[in-house]
């Protein structure tokens, strides 16, 4: 994958993310804020906690912090997605199981 082509699938996934989470706050209130800036995007809860999404275009990787750790993800091509090899999962379910345990909001990202 060119560099041109990680920065589009990045950009897009961001795009994704912050038009689920809006429709979420605006059809079901449910309670996140966010914020993009700096090519990063964070999700931030009424407890504090937050998640950020980052990139790491050396590596073509995107990057999430949460308070379980620092998860990396590759993007598949073939599935148009972004998996994370070492728990197994996709993106859009791990921001959604994150964002349910860590900030009791309950969001579809899948």
């Amino acid at each position: 994958m060119t560099e041109a082509e990680f920065l589009s699938h990045y950009q897009s996934t961001l795009k994704r993310i912050e038009e689920v989470v809006e429709a979420a706050i605006n059809d079901r209130d449910v309670a996140i804020d966010y914020e993009s800036g700096n090519d990063m995007l964070t999700l931030s809860f009424p407890n504090r906690s937050v998640l950020i999404l980052s990139r790491q275009s050396a590596i073509r990787q995107l990057w999430l912090a949460a308070r379980s750790g620092g998860f990396h993800f590759d993007y598949r091509s073939a599935t148009a997605d972004w998996y994370c090899a070492s728990t197994g999962q996709t993106l859009g379910r791990m921001l959604g199981d994150l964002c349910l345990s860590q900030g009791g909001a309950d969001v579809a990202f899948d």
